[in-house]
């Protein structure tokens, strides 16, 4: 038997196989059918448009926008121009550097959202659906852009303006209305995530103030923030209070956290403060007991809530466009049955999404929202949204582990809100506090103090 003869088998069945792979059409017509786009393209791929030119909103399956009222509805447009206009064409080059984008800080201060709730010194006095309206608006777009303006806005400046003196309003609501002045919440140490209420900083009283001694961390936009306001236990009640420590205090250091791969835009950092003097004047009279600062969480749960669903209305939207833009086997991607399934049981969920966090809000509003539906439903949020950054990540094969198509950054970015503010099995027990009656995440042990063993 000659060579050619040995060869046939194989070199037949390499030719079936190669049949089962082809449309039938001629390849060469196939590649010249494909779109060139030259708008969001790179040289490198060219076969469907990248985040810098962001895809039009499609997500909304059910009119949900009329949820929201006249004065919401120009919020949401507003921000969503923003957020499509000026950070989606810059905001990877700052992702990969980890740097914030201080260059959007004064587009951010002409939006008309940095006074959160409150209505005075210059603050707009957002409704609960307006302030919404502005988080997932950010978020669609770049989920670090969403927690800068949460931070800021909904732990700091609320804090601020319903637990400050009179006096330390009228000097910094209205800077941190416009963003000229940056806030930042320092309540987690390095020793008390979770278990928050056990903090260890102390505030101990000196004539004419408060010398804070202790560590915080993942204490976002401290490394760059004007106030920050820092929790700690007083050493003459022994209770939590909430103290004002300003930029360039001597006894404050914050130094970034490195190496995160989620919301890396977010200047999240170690605070150490060691023999940290603050003035009787900078601290908040209205904090009296940690409970002060869990009331200021659970609103604040309430607009993380919302996160992850501006989170997935960016992830839907950028695939839904992807899809239908990248052709393979001389089709749109869309036009495939399986990746039709993924985009409609991604759109049913965000839908679901919406109105959970819309019925919470309503809540809220109303005076009636408890910690466990507010933990409910940002467990219950944050879950879905891994879920639907993971089917995006599918649609998108290779260009879903690429920023430049904006997924897999959103991927990443839902690890953070599964965790922050709370991680998910945290505030599912929470929730089921509620239910049963039985608090599970404190364990039957706990009383017993003797250490672990070491081998």
């Amino acid at each position: 038997m000659d060579r050619n003869e040995s060869n046939a088998g194989p070199l037949a069945r390499v030719r079936v196989l190669a049949n089962h792979l082809t449309t039938g059409e001629n390849q060469d017509s196939t590649v010249a059918r494909q779109d060139t786009l030259a708008v969001g393209t790179t040289p490198q791929f060219d076969q469907a448009q990248n985040m810098t030119v962001f895809p039009p909103a499609r997500h909304d399956a059910l009119e949900l926008e009329e949820l929201f009222t006249p004065e919401e509805k120009a919020i949401k447009a507003r921000v969503r121009a923003f957020a499509e206009q000026h950070a989606a064409p810059i905001i990877n080059k700052y992702w990969e550097k980890a740097e914030f984008p201080h260059e959007l800080r004064s587009k951010f201060g002409e939006l008309g959202i940095g006074g959160a709730h409150i209505k005075s010194h210059g603050c707009q006095g957002l409704t609960t659906m307006g302030a919404a309206a502005a988080i997932v608006e950010l978020g669609r777009v770049d989920g670090s852009l969403s927690t800068f303006f949460l931070v800021h806005s909904y732990l700091g400046v609320m804090t601020l303006g319903l637990l400050g003196s009179e006096a330390q309003k009228a000097e910094l609501l209205p800077g941190l209305s416009n963003f000229s002045k940056v806030a930042a919440w320092a309540l987690t140490e390095p020793s008390n995530g979770s278990d928050a209420s056990a903090l260890t900083t102390t505030a101990r009283k000196v004539p004419g103030g408060w010398i804070l001694d202790g560590r915080k961390r993942w204490i976002g936009n401290a490394t760059f923030a004007d106030v920050v306001i820092v929790w700690a236990r007083s050493s003459e009640t022994g209770q939590v209070n909430a103290f004002i420590v300003r930029k360039g205090n001597p006894g404050f250091r914050a130094t970034k956290i490195e190496h995160k791969i989620s919301l890396r835009c977010v200047q999240n950092a170690d605070i150490h403060l060691t023999g940290a003097f603050v003035p009787d004047a900078d601290r908040l009279p209205g904090v009296e007991s940690f409970a002060d600062a869990a009331g200021m969480l659970a609103m604040s749960r309430c607009m993380v809530a919302w996160q992850p669903v501006g989170l997935v209305t960016g992830v839907y939207d950028m695939v839904l466009r992807y899809t239908s833009q990248r052709r393979q086997f001389g089709a749109p991607l869309a036009s495939f049955q399986l990746v039709q399934e993924r985009l409609a049981r991604m759109q049913a969920t965000i839908q679901a999404m919406y109105l959970m966090c819309h019925r919470l809000s309503q809540l809220y509003d109303a005076g009636r929202m408890s910690h466990e539906q507010a933990s409910l439903v940002k467990a219950w949020t944050t879950a879905r949204a891994r879920e639907v950054v993971a089917l995006g990540r599918e649609c998108l094969g290779g260009n879903g582990i690429v920023a430049d198509f904006l997924v897999a950054k959103a991927f990443v970015d839902a690890e953070a809100y599964y965790t922050y503010e709370g991680t998910y099995d945290v505030n599912v027990l929470v929730a089921a506090r509620g239910q049963t009656g039985y608090a599970a995440f404190k364990t039957a042990g706990r009383a017993n103090k003797a250490p672990p063993p070491t081998h």
